[in-house]
């Protein structure tokens, strides 16, 4: 409910500049003659996307570090537990000593 609540926002936003930017743009790309027309706010659009894509892929394998150090943390972790419990395991079950009355 809340995701569609942020996203409804600027859906309408995002649908609205593409309405408002219809005109056509040409692009060219220099040492060839490729050319593409398309609407401006088509152009603006992809290339958003194609920055937030680009982006987001640069965060990924930053993180790859940070993930694999955090997998090796849990698996030591379930190392240790394993071990505190073949110990613990292996302790003989001390009595209990009865409350010393005053």
């Amino acid at each position: 409910m809340i995701r569609l609540l942020v996203a409804a926002p600027i859906l309408v936003l995002l649908l609205l500049f593409a309405l408002s930017n219809t005109s056509p743009l040409r692009l060219s790309l220099w040492p060839t003659d490729y050319r593409l027309e398309a609407p401006a706010s088509l152009i603006v659009l992809c290339a958003m996307a194609a920055a937030f894509l680009t982006g987001g892929t640069i965060v990924w394998v930053n993180e790859l570090a940070q993930r694999r150090r955090a997998r090796r943390a849990e698996d030591m972790v379930k190392l240790l537990e394993e071990q505190v419990r073949a110990l613990k395991a292996r302790l003989p079950a001390a009595p209990i000593a009865p409350p010393s009355a005053p």
